[in-house]
């Protein structure tokens, strides 16, 4: 590959017979060129942008593999250190794609330069613009170290270019300088600068715009961008209490925050440190977001129910719901995809549930025509936008059209005609973030009661997590 370094000291080799052996790199930063190739793969959908792993010795099963032939170098294994900046700078880098494209376009001599230019050199300016634009990290630092990536990686020709872009933003940031793009004019110039400014699609913006008003539009987008924080459910049915995981994560240093639901923690610093202390596989605890905790806590699962899970993978919900039977009753997991079923299941050993949870492979819609089961419960987390969770999906902003969305209220639909054949009682809840009148999706003889609705506003304000028994 063009502009690889001839080995020298600085990089170290050993013998194995015939096989090619990896030269490892020891002259560039390990976790920006990891970060580079995360970025490059993650553009064309083949990577996980927000990837954790138990291991300490890589970030990803091949991630290593992908660096030596993308770079034609290996470099040092990662430690946990690294492994946490390659997750902020790859993350954060995606978040505000649209933003630091704007200003490397704004520093390019010519518009075409920026066209033209090949994508790892375009992912090494962006974690340079994102470094010193976003992140703590010495000015000279971020220059010298991007730049030998380039050269060590491309060429000579393309570390001077990102010398010279690089410099270039350092002095308009000290000078408060940085291009901004016009916000005044109708509704669409305004919805394209603010998709600039905060880094979203324009579509969204325009939307958000219209229906939540400018004001909570920019709130919510600020919110998207902040750093998200990971939320550790506390496995009851092994015998754990939150005190248990509390004084696991203080051992660990790790530092966290109680949530109004008792079964929760949450934590913005130091998940590779729960993984890699075996947490999760000791079934102390499992991630699940507060969100999906919240609607076990509407459901209330009770000794003796039986409980439909539709469309139950990856299983989170399942899993809280049949730890809530204490050792009484049935949970149906019910899902099209086989895999993430056995997954699921393999969790459920794990937390010591699976007596109590049955999964059954297929589609919701086949098997209600089918099926003559009645439930006690049926909850269906139907497919939805995910733009709710934007803050902790950094490129699904970018993966999302305004078109999924009539196709995902066409497919729930179809979905609450299905779970609504499997008991006479039903609750819905419409995860979209989106005005209800302009996305409406029917649901028959599906309603809040105003016990239930109660009940929803005294978790919502965290005075209760546990449903009224009337029903």
């Amino acid at each position: 590959m063009t502009g690889v370094p001839k080995l020298n000291p600085k990089f170290s080799t050993k013998r194995a017979g015939t096989s090619k052996v990896p030269i490892i790199n020891f002259e560039v930063s390990h976790h920006r060129a990891v970060a580079a190739v995360r970025l490059l793969r993650a553009d064309k959908g083949k990577a996980f942008v927000d990837l954790l792993n138990e291991k300490a010795n890589d970030s990803g099963e091949n991630e290593m593999g992908y660096v030596e032939r993308t770079l034609g170098f290996s470099t040092r294994h990662l430690d946990d250190r690294d492994i946490r900046l390659v997750t902020v700078i790859v993350a954060g880098t995606v978040r505000w794609k649209r933003y630091i494209d704007y200003l490397i376009m704004s520093l390019c001599s010519e518009e075409k330069v920026f066209s033209n230019m090949e994508p790892l050199l375009l992912q090494i300016l962006r974690i340079g613009f994102f470094e010193i634009l976003k992140l703590n990290v010495p000015a000279y630092a971020v220059v010298d170290e991007n730049v030998r990536l380039a050269k060590v990686a491309l060429r000579p020709g393309a570390g001077n270019m990102v010398n010279a872009i690089l410099r270039k933003l350092l002095l308009l940031k000290e000078t408060d300088s940085l291009p901004l793009p016009n916000i005044e004019g109708d509704d669409r110039a305004q919805a394209r600068a603010l998709s600039i400014i905060y880094s979203h699609p324009v579509w969204m913006v325009r939307r958000w715009i219209r229906f939540l008003g400018k004001e909570e539009a920019l709130k919510l987008m600020n919110w998207n961008n902040s750093d998200p924080y990971f939320s550790l459910r506390v496995n009851t049915t092994n015998g754990y209490t939150r005190d248990d995981l509390v004084n696991r994560l203080e051992d660990l240093q790790v530092h966290y925050e109680k949530s109004i639901m008792d079964e929760f923690v949450r934590i913005r610093e130091g998940m590779q440190a729960v993984l890699q202390a075996g947490l999760l596989k000791e079934g102390m605890c499992a991630v699940q977001d507060e969100s999906a905790g919240f609607v076990v806590s509407v459901v209330d699962p009770q000794p003796g129910e039986t409980i439909m899970d539709c469309c139950a993978a990856p299983g989170g919900k399942t899993l809280f719901m049949a730890s809530r039977l204490a050792g009484q009753g049935k949970v149906s997991a019910l899902d099209i995809n086989k895999g993430r079923l056995r997954i699921l299941m393999e969790a459920a050993k794990c937390h010591n549930l699976d007596d109590i949870i049955t999964d059954i492979h297929g589609d919701l819609r086949l098997y209600a025509k089918e099926s003559t089961v009645k439930y006690d419960k049926v909850l269906l987390d139907a497919p939805c936008s995910g733009l709710g969770v934007l803050s902790k999906r950094a490129d699904l902003r970018w993966n999302r059209q305004f078109e999924d969305l009539e196709e995902l209220v066409c497919l729930q639909d179809e979905l609450l005609d299905s779970a609504s054949l499997s008991l006479p009682h039903r609750v819905y809840m419409d995860m979209f973030l989106q005005n209800s009148s302009q996305m409406m999706v029917s649901i028959p003889q599906v309603q809040l009661s105003t016990l239930w609705m109660g009940h929803l506003l005294l978790v919502l304000s965290g005075q209760c997590t546990r449903t009224p028994t009337t029903r």
